[in-house]
């Protein structure tokens, strides 16, 4: 947590979309912790999630909707008096971005500017936008920089490079105090979707059965555990009440690694005990990008901004996390 007194975050109303995801979950808890007052707007109920499971539900205001309905966005900033959004909401799944376009773009681009316009007309004072490393698209130049344009090619990527650009254009014709991010893979605790490389890899293991590597094991990515990141999630609203001129800034938050798939693999098997066995490559990914990585020196040096994990710390937490959860519900595994 970054405001470990409290003061900042205390008895502020904050709107967090995606409570149920990931970093939803991590953020919220933070958030309560530190005294804020959390509203969420919650689609469907997750019950494995840690807004769910950790009780957190109980201790915010919550909306049920969607982002398609602009209305309840608008009734919601105007009504809980919010102050900080940080919206995570998304379709933000690959695969089921190919299958669906549309349902993505919908929810992750229509989404966005429905949240950016009812915070315009209710004064909303700091706004958070997650984007993705998968915003700037294939480059021939790695790392990314922020001053990268956004090229997404494939529908998720794409949906991301527009969400990103729309925050852009508010903060820039409509002087929305509105700041996006733009982090590399979230792994860490929380995350049940099984398709995804780190929880599907530790489930397998836990198991016993080896794990399915839809590519051929050698796509590239960059890391950031999920508590880090919402870590950098606080420290920027922070910054932005304080500094002003950061509104409409973009940040990359990761450890600035480069890891194939194959060698994180390995690393998590080395670390559960299991560098006996070998995953299956089977080499059928399609539509995604083959190799991303990013610099964070920007939040570095205008955030003040370092991660508190290194990689293995971060792993060995999200492998104590999965076992300890699979343990406990083992109708979650035995499905990989």
């Amino acid at each position: 947590m970054v405001d470990s007194q409290g003061t900042f975050w205390a008895r502020r109303p904050v709107l967090v979309t995606g409570a149920t995801g990931l970093l939803g979950g991590w953020l919220v808890k933070d958030l309560l912790e530190a005294g804020a007052r959390v509203v969420t707007l919650v689609r469907d109920a997750v019950p494995e999630s840690m807004f769910m499971s950790e009780r957190m539900i109980e201790h915010c205001n919550v909306v049920r909707g969607e982002l398609s309905d602009a209305e309840t966005l608008r009734r919601i900033c105007g009504e809980y008096e919010v102050d900080t959004i940080f919206h995570l909401a998304a379709q933000t799944i690959v695969g089921v971005a190919k299958k669906d376009p549309v349902g993505t773009l919908e929810a992750n681009v229509r989404g966005t500017w429905n949240l950016l316009e009812a915070a315009r007309h209710t004064g909303v004072r700091q706004i958070v936008v997650a984007s993705s490393d998968k915003a700037y698209g294939a480059s021939e130049k790695l790392p990314y920089f922020e001053t990268h344009p956004m090229q997404g090619r494939y529908p998720y990527d794409v949906s991301k490079s527009c969400a990103d650009l729309i925050s852009t254009m508010y903060a820039e014709t409509y002087d929305l105090p509105v700041c996006v991010t733009r982090c590399g893979n979230l792994f860490g605790g929380g995350d049940l979707n099984w398709s995804r490389t780190v929880p599907g890899l530790i489930r397998a293991t836990f198991d016993n059965e080896p794990f399915q590597i839809r590519s051929d094991g050698k796509f590239v990515r960059d890391f950031l555990y999920v508590r880090d990141a919402a870590d950098a999630y606080q420290k920027l609203a922070e910054r932005m009440s304080e500094d002003r001129s950061l509104c409409g800034e973009a940040f990359n938050f990761s450890l600035e690694t480069r890891l194939t798939v194959l060698d994180l693999t390995h690393k998590i098997l080395e670390m559960m005990g299991r560098g006996d066995m070998e995953p299956v490559i089977q080499n059928i990914a399609s539509s995604e990008i083959r190799e991303q990585y990013m610099s964070a020196e920007k939040a570095r040096k205008l955030l003040e901004w370092t991660p508190r994990y290194g990689l293995d710390d971060g792993l060995q937490a999200t492998i104590d996390w999965y076992v300890d959860f699979l343990d406990k519900n083992p109708q979650q595994a035995g499905q990989a």
